[in-house]
């Protein structure tokens, strides 16, 4: 019994149970090289913003809040003036859909992430769902 139990390890270490993708220590988020790559620009290293311009990520309820609308930002842009925090923001912001919706998962999970933010995950599925309800 002994040795089909080992045996039965063995196995199922070696061929039966799927691998797990474990991050590894000090590895970036996957989701800062989406926004290194597209966001950096116009809302800067630190999430700031350029006053007058591109408005801020830090503490906003456009980050902070309804995620769908958030996901909608990036997948369709926005090109109407906005106010933040008492300032109006003028650019346009282009939308992104070209991004995978993996993509656009783990750039906004960074931003709700980071920058000091602190605020739920955005799902890949949250991102489908919402790219397939406005075709």
């Amino acid at each position: 019994m002994r040795q089909f139990l080992l045996f039965s390890v063995i196995t199922a270490a070696c061929f039966g149970l799927p691998k797990q993708s474990v991050p590894k220590p000090n590895a970036p988020h996957p989701g800062k090289q989406v926004y290194d790559d597209y966001c950096l620009s116009c809302h800067q290293a630190d999430g700031r913003g350029v006053p007058g311009m591109n408005p801020p990520l830090v503490k906003t309820d456009w980050v902070l809040g309804d995620k769908t609308r958030l996901i909608n930002v990036v997948l369709k842009g926005l090109d109407e003036p906005l106010e933040i925090n008492g300032e109006s923001y003028q650019n346009v912001m282009p939308a992104h859909d070209f991004l995978t919706d993996q993509q656009v998962a783990d750039v906004l999970t960074y931003v709700r992430a980071n920058f000091g933010n602190k605020a739920e995950p955005v799902t890949t599925e949250e991102v489908t769902k919402v790219r397939a309800s406005k075709k």
